[in-house]
C-alpha cells in the first residue's frame, strides 16, 4: 500500500515531512510519494523552478526509508491534475492499494478539484485532520465522506480503493508562504525546514525578492 502526498512543495517544510511520517507509520505505508506539481490549478505557479523544488525534496527526504520523490506531474505538459496523476499511477501499480493523502481543508474543498467523483475510484482518501475541530462540508462533499468513510483502517488493505479515512495528526502553523516571506524579510527559517533544504535556498538565492514572496499561498 502506497501513499500519495501532492503538493507544490515551494519550500517542502517539517510540517509536509512530520504528517507524512505519521501517515505512512499510522497506516502501514510501504512508501509515501511526495508528488510535486508543475501548474498548480488552483494558485499561482510556485517561486522555485520545477527543479529547484524536486531537488529540495530530494535532499528533505534522502534519509527517511519509504519516502520516494515522483516527478511525473513535473513531466507532464499542462495543469497538474490529481485525477491523472491517479490514474497514471494505478496504471503502474494494478491492483495496489493506493492512498491519496489531503489534508481536512483540501478535503473541504475536492468538489472543486478536477473530475473529482473520479478519485475515489483511483485510490483510497486519507484526511488529515486535527482532534476537535469541527468542519462543514458542501452536501456533495458530505455525502461522500458518510458513504465511504472506514472506521477500521485494515479495510485500505482490502481494496484498491473507494474508501475514505481520518486520520489525526500533528498540527504545524508553518506553510510555505510563511517561508518564502521570512525569507523576502531577512529572517531566518532554521528549524521551519530541514537544513540540507536550507542550504539548497541559501546557494540558490530563492525566495528573497518582493515578487517571489507576493506568489501564490501555497502550503
Amino acid at each position: 500500500m502506497i501513499g500519495v502526498l501532492g503538493g507544490t512543495f515551494d519550500p517542502v517544510h517539517i510540517a509536509h515531512l512530520r504528517c507524512a511520517l505519521e501517515v505512512q507509520h499510522g497506516l502501514g505505508l510501504s512508501e509515501v510519494r511526495f508528488v510535486a506539481s508543475r501548474q498548480p490549478p488552483h494558485r499561482p505557479m510556485p517561486a522555485a523552478s520545477a527543479h529547484q523544488r524536486l531537488a529540495m525534496l530530494r535532499l528533505a527526504i534522502d534519509a527517511q526509508p519509504g519516502f520516494v520523490v515522483d516527478d511525473r506531474e513535473i513531466r507532464r505538459e499542462g495543469p497538474s491534475y490529481t485525477v491523472d496523476t491517479l490514474q497514471s499511477l494505478r496504471d503502474e501499480l494494478g491492483s495496489a492499494p493506493i492512498c491519496l493523502i489531503v489534508g481536512v481543508d483540501a478535503f473541504a474543498g475536492l468538489h472543486t478539484w478536477h473530475r473529482w467523483t473520479s478519485l475515489i475510484e483511483l485510490a483510497h482518501l486519507v484526511v488529515m485532520h486535527r482532534p476537535g475541530r469541527e468542519r462543514v462540508f458542501t452536501p456533495d462533499v458530505q455525502t461522500l465522506l458518510n458513504t465511504r468513510l472506514v472506521r477500521d483502517r485494515s479495510r485500505l488493505q482490502q481494496a484498491p480503493a473507494g474508501h475514505i479515512a481520518l486520520l489525526s495528526v500533528t498540527q504545524f502553523e508553518v506553510s510555505a508562504t510563511r517561508i518564502r516571506a521570512l525569507i523576502g524579510a531577512g529572517e531566518s527559517v532554521r528549524y521551519l525546514v530541514p537544513d540540507p533544504v536550507l542550504d539548497y535556498i541559501h546557494r540558490e538565492g530563492l525566495y528573497r525578492d518582493a515578487a517571489s514572496r507576493a506568489l501564490g499561498s501555497g502550503a
